[in-house]
């Protein structure tokens, strides 16, 4: 009777991993659409629609920084020194001291994140009927004439921020396994929206060289496991592995199932760019309504979703049957990559996922057009440089002929005199022959 409580207390805590890994994945890859580039087709929002809780008055200022394929390359190296520091940290230091400067940095970042999660539950839960008539004060930093930056915020803000800072105090005295849980989520929804990725061919680069990264420091080395355990920080996602003893026996302490956040963020950043995927394209097919709405078709978010939910089923499977730790990336970037990639195949359309970048198309119009203009210049000025020659045309007419003289492009001082002589011994030419024409007649 109590293995089968225990069994089923762990399928629970399988359960409740898997739900809150996909949690921050969905709603932080819907949040990314507003950091989408507004077409030039697109209709701005209107003014008697906007939310007081908007971080910002105007939807067209500049989006995030996305990762190149230079940054997804030196990625895993950047984290493969992050970790093995770690380790080495741990190994031959104080590992209390450690955590207590890392819990310091974790909690005022989460504190921050915890405030923009609240933010961002309220703009969906609270309607707008109640939104109106809460008031938008506006702080304005500026020099001489040129503003250089502004805050918005509300009364509903401030109770926002005081209810995270509480929380965090409430974590950092108790390390309490909800509340950590909280942190995680929330720095995982708000690392999904601030990290992007700016076209299919870095999603996939990150994705392989980070599958790699997991395989080497979980099967062939001690190291991240070991960090995972000691390190006492917001970083994972943490569920008792039988919750009903748990509860029973008011446990303080016991065994947790637990998934790390990179496990979260790497791959949800690649569904992110999904579903930007899904908006870019419903957008060229139908440009109609609101750009910033979330209600259009969404085959290659749905399809990286459901393998990512399959990825991590798999791993938790393996991990259940081998009783040892899966480095969850060796499941979740092949299935995330193969998804994409088939639904791409299937709908015909790998050109367009290949072709497709978070760049502006303006900007990518105007790179365009400013190497196009050098060219011209370039070309321009050769042609000057030939046009530079004199020219001489005669044209004759019914009484007379007349010889003149055109000179087009700009000319040195030499070439001007030898002009000047020219064009006069010319002229002289002519009013000669038009004195022995009016002698004859």
């Amino acid at each position: 009777m109590e293995s089968s409580t225990k069994e089923l207390g762990l399928y629970i805590a399988y359960g409740a991993i898997l739900t809150m890994a996909v949690i921050p994945i969905y709603s932080g890859s819907l949040s990314t659409i507003k950091t989408m580039k507004r077409p030039s087709n697109a209709p701005k929002l209107k003014k008697s629609e906007e939310n007081p809780l908007e971080d910002s008055d105007d939807e067209d200022e500049p989006t995030i920084e996305s990762l190149s394929s230079g940054d997804a390359y030196l990625f895993p190296i950047i984290g493969s020194i992050v970790l093995f520091g770690l380790y080495l940290a741990f190994r031959y230091l104080d590992k209390e001291y450690i955590n207590y400067v890392m819990t310091l940095y974790i909690s005022i970042t989460g504190c921050m994140a915890i405030t923009k999660t609240f933010l961002m539950m309220a703009k969906a839960i609270m309607p707008m009927s109640i939104l109106k008539h809460v008031a938008k004060y506006k702080v304005t930093l500026s020099k001489r004439t040129k503003n250089i930056s502004h805050i918005s915020f509300t009364v509903i803000h401030g109770y926002l921020l005081l209810a995270s800072i509480l929380l965090t105090v409430y974590y950092s005295y108790t390390k309490n396994w909800i509340a950590s849980n909280i942190f995680g989520l929330s720095l995982s929804i708000n690392a999904i929206q601030l990290i992007s990725l700016d076209s299919f061919r870095t999603g996939i680069i990150l994705l392989t060289g980070l599958f790699f990264y997991d395989i080497f420091w979980v099967f062939y080395t001690p190291v991240m496991v070991s960090v995972a355990t000691n390190f006492d920080a917001p970083i994972k996602l943490l569920w008792p592995r039988d919750i009903i003893e748990f509860i029973m026996n008011k446990a303080g302490e016991g065994r947790f199932t637990m998934l790390g956040l990179g496990d979260i963020v790497i791959p949800g950043i690649f569904v992110a760019l999904c579903l930007r995927f899904d908006r870019h394209m419903s957008w060229k097919r139908n440009p109609t309504g609101s750009f910033r709405s979330t209600h259009f078709p969404k085959p290659y978010f749905k399809a990286n979703l459901t393998a990512y939910i399959l990825g991590l089923a798999l791993t938790m499977t393996v991990m259940h049957f081998f009783k040892a730790a899966q480095p969850a990336l060796l499941y979740l970037s092949p299935a995330c990559i193969l998804s994409a990639l088939m639904t791409a195949a299937i709908r015909g359309e790998l050109k367009d996922l290949f072709a497709y970048t978070s760049e502006d198309e303006d900007d990518e119009k105007k790179k365009k057009e400013g190497k196009q203009s050098k060219t011209t210049e370039v070309i321009i000025e050769e042609e000057e440089e030939v046009v530079i020659t004199t020219t001489t045309t005669i044209t004759e007419s019914n009484n007379n002929e007349e010889i003149e003289l055109e000179e087009e492009g700009e000319e040195d001082s030499e070439t001007k005199e030898d002009t000047k002589k020219v064009t006069g011994s010319k002229k002289n030419t002519t009013s000669s022959r038009k004195r022995k024409n009016k002698k004859s007649k």
